[in-house]
């Protein structure tokens, strides 16, 4: 049973109010004695000409005539409360839950609806770094999330293939390239020499000159040019994509900006027809005075594109090829302002898709007491994090398992610490809110008691775990709904109450782009659940076999949350650890 929309239809037969007005106004309280459930009456006033506490106690008596015996509805000043039943609420929430499995929290919202989700974007022939990862790790979440709410999400890696640098690339592959090098390890030969070229550029400045008629021939589609730049284009995906399939991530396409250089032409071509590019200092621009917004460079004054004429090529492609109802782009905050001047740029020139584009930013990583020894001078490469955070991870697991007396292979304790060391770095990145700055500490990230992904996952490996144990002595999780009732108890009735909004939670992170929503209500159905725990026995010989069926029923609904919520933030679960 859906309790919120009951309510919705309740208050909406003796308010004057509709469904979807209520529906959105329904409050959880911030304590349990406030009720379940709440609705403040403020919105009623005007309408009813009343103070809202006094609305509120007329429709109290109102509510809990046309409650069915769900609820128990208390007035509290301007809020009316709604307790519900516990024994029927423990019994719909938790069969309600199994009945799905992990699936639960899917739904058919976004039917018919196609979602492009524009995430990682890195430069070719240059590392990947942690700051890349804080857009793989968002941008992997979202597309599971609307991909579980029923949308049909087109994964996007728009990647840095394009502009002045490969004129530089090529310039200085040609000088001092060691093609052994190249093969043995691209990324790194081309930071060097990329590098070079910058160092050697300073003492001759014919080299900036070589590197711009590079590019010229590069943008004609010269052979030689456009074949080196392949290679490094070829090179450093197969790099990237080792890096992807470590962390479960994903493309359906790779179209980067030099996909859509062909297309600026006709950008331009239509701007101008529209009568609105104007010439500044030689470039070509797009004032949007009206919009408190800088002009957008369309052209720059040698003739060359730039970022924004390449995603307005890439938008209105986009939007032809795809006909998208969201086009999402997650990247950093600092390129709020650019994005801005895009999608105006759109608007104006009249394309109703331009209120579909959503930028969706996130803060910067800093590090508090981690060294690392990286390759690449203070660049902390993203392998390196993932291997320092595994090989750590790897260490609490040997030593947990001689404590307790494990017997886990080699092979059993390396995928562990794989899956666990992963999850704790994807963790960081989704534990708060996107726009905060991550702060990356050991002790915070593979904390097995705090708000951490090991904790996260050690809760479903101990579920797990009690599943095996109850397997052992022949005892199921119950779906009889009667039996489930039974499950009253506040400990008990916490965990339910935690679970019973994941399909909301779910709902909201979508529609505020915002992974942490689903963090946040994990942390606190784990932490309810290891209340529980600590204070209920669930198996044994002096409890009885329904009250043993209920409890491992109320085990199995928070491992299909937990296991769901996880796999949305793009983390694995184990067995055991």
């Amino acid at each position: 049973m859906d309790y919120k929309s009951v309510i919705a239809q309740n208050l909406s037969k003796i308010s004057g109010l509709t469904e979807d007005q209520i529906f959105k106004l329904i409050e959880i309280p911030p304590q349990k004695d406030l009720g379940d459930f709440a609705f403040p009456c403020f919105i009623l006033a005007k309408s009813l000409h009343k103070a809202p506490a006094m609305i509120a106690e007329d429709l109290a008596s109102e509510a809990s005539l046309t409650s069915d015996g769900v609820f128990t509805v208390k007035n509290a000043g301007p809020y009316l409360n709604f307790y519900v039943d516990r024994s029927k609420y423990a019994s719909d929430v938790v069969s309600g839950i199994n009945k799905y499995g992990d699936a639960y929290g899917s739904s058919d919202l976004g039917n018919g609806q196609n979602v492009i989700i524009e995430f990682s974007s890195p430069n070719i022939a240059k590392p990947f770094h942690v700051g890349h990862a804080f857009t793989t790790v968002l941008g992997n979440s979202l597309s599971r999330i609307y991909a579980k709410l029923g949308y049909n999400v087109i994964r996007m890696n728009h990647l840095g293939d394009y502009g002045t640098q490969f004129g530089k690339l090529i310039t200085a592959y040609r000088l001092w390239g060691d093609k052994d090098a190249l093969d043995k390890d691209p990324i790194t030969e081309l930071l060097r020499i990329y590098v070079k070229f910058h160092e050697e550029a300073k003492k001759d400045e014919s080299l900036e000159d070589k590197a711009r008629e590079n590019f010229r021939k590069l943008e004609e589609g010269c052979p030689e040019e456009k074949e080196l730049w392949q290679k490094f284009r070829d090179m450093s995906l197969v790099v990237f994509n080792k890096l992807y399939d470590r962390m479960g991530v994903s493309f359906d396409n790779y179209n980067g900006e030099s996909f859509y250089s062909d297309r600026i032409p006709a950008v331009v071509d239509m701007l101008r027809s529209k009568n609105l590019l104007v010439e500044s200092e030689g470039a070509q621009v797009v004032m949007l005075d009206e919009y408190n917004l800088p002009p957008c460079i369309i052209l720059k004054s040698d003739g060359t594109t730039i970022y924004a004429s390449r995603d307005l090529a890439a938008v209105l492609y986009r939007d032809e090829t795809y006909h998208f109802d969201k086009n999402i782009y997650v990247v950093g905050t600092p390129q709020a302002l650019h994005f801005k001047q895009v999608f105006s740029v759109l608007k104006k020139a009249g394309y109703e898709c331009a209120d579909d584009c959503v930028h969706v930013g996130f803060g910067l990583v800093k590090f508090k007491d981690m060294v690392f020894s990286t390759r690449e001078g203070n660049i902390v490469l993203l392998e390196d994090l993932l291997d320092a955070a595994v090989n750590k991870t790897r260490e609490v697991i040997v030593e947990n398992a001689k404590a307790r007396g494990q017997d886990m292979s080699e092979e059993e304790i390396s995928d562990i610490a794989e899956k666990v060391g992963i999850g704790a770095v994807i963790y960081t990145y989704v534990k708060a809110g996107r726009e905060k700055d991550i702060v990356f500490s050991w002790d915070e990230m593979l904390n097995f008691n705090g708000n951490s992904a090991p904790y996260l996952m050690y809760t479903y490996a101990r579920i797990r775990s009690i599943a095996r144990k109850a397997a052992e002595a022949g005892i199921t999780a119950s779906t009889d709904k009667e039996v489930l009732g039974r499950l009253t108890g506040d400990d008990a009735y916490a965990v339910i109450s935690a679970l019973a909004g994941f399909g909301d939670v779910v709902k909201k992170a979508a529609q505020i782009y915002e992974p942490f929503v689903i963090s946040r209500s994990l942390f606190e159905t784990a932490s309810a659940f290891n209340s529980f725990y600590n204070n209920t026995r669930i198996l044994g010989d002096d409890i009885s076999k329904e009250d043993s069926a209920s409890r491992l029923a109320l085990c199995e609904a928070v491992g299909n949350v937990l296991k769901s919520g996880l796999g949305l933030l793009g983390i694995e679960t184990v067995e055991r650890m």
